[in-house]
């Protein structure tokens, strides 16, 4: 049999990325939590960071932007519903669609969770230093801005 060589185990680029992000994710919910939101879960962010704030959006356009199907889209919005994080309202471009709006206590999820981000940075920034968090910043930003295609909100194919 051939001998294959496995390269020294070293952190993958996926994990680089993976693992600050979920991180992440387990301190920002379990604030949530803290915070007067105990229903609310790790899925529900799918909804919460592809809606229109101000307009709401319909369910087929939040499940192109999280890149998962309107079904499962559906579900997560139902749920939203049910928490009084949610209404569906008319369309007011078309009357026979629906678009999933905020309510009141979507509003003050959403601006808790911008601001439990905002503090997050500033705990890392604390941990790594005030300048390499911004250049941190700085390179994700690049990143980001390289993906092929990418337009907030919309998803990654090519333009």
């Amino acid at each position: 049999m051939d001998e294959i060589e496995v390269p020294v185990r070293r952190l993958t680029f996926g994990a680089l990325f993976r693992e600050p992000y979920a991180h992440y994710l387990g301190w920002l919910y379990a604030r949530l939590q803290e915070r007067g939101f105990p229903d609310i879960r790790v899925a529900h962010s799918a909804v919460l960071r592809t809606i229109d704030a101000e307009r709401g959006s319909r369910v087929t356009t939040l499940a192109e932007r999280a890149g998962m199907t309107k079904q499962s889209m559906a579900y997560l919005v139902d749920s939203l519903v049910e928490l009084d994080y949610l209404e569906i309202v008319p369309d007011p471009d078309d009357k026979r669609a629906k678009l999933a709006r905020l309510t009141r206590r979507g509003r003050k999820l959403v601006a808790t969770a911008g601001a439990l981000g905002a503090e997050y940075e500033a705990l890392l920034a604390g941990r790594i230093g005030a300048d390499e968090m911004a250049e941190l910043r700085r390179l994700l930003t690049i990143v980001v801005d390289a993906l092929p295609g990418w337009t907030p909100g919309e998803g990654g194919e090519d333009k």
